[in-house]
């Protein structure tokens, strides 16, 4: 294994937490947009429609693929300015 890739582990740890964390609240504010409300329905909410659980889903995942995406590809990119390595 690349030392480069060993080395890029912990990072991608502490990144992907971080995106998380990124993806949570900007996922909260989309919902706050698109319903006017606080709360995005839970699957067992039984208060809410298919419908709006299944959308809230959705968005949910398409939010966090988004940010995931971008905090992995711009955590290589700085990996390989500092290392001069991809760390795929």
């Amino acid at each position: 294994m690349k030392t480069s890739k060993i080395a890029y582990k912990p990072v991608g740890l502490v990144l992907g937490a971080v995106g998380g964390m990124i993806a949570g609240m900007a996922f909260k504010q989309v919902w706050k947009w698109v319903e006017g409300e606080g709360d995005a329905p839970g699957a067992t909410d039984e208060d809410r429609s298919w419908k709006e659980i299944l959308i809230a889903a959705g968005l949910q995942g398409a939010i966090f693929a988004v940010v995931k995406a971008a905090v992995d590809r711009s955590g290589a990119v700085a990996t390989r300015r500092v290392t001069g390595t991809w760390p795929a």
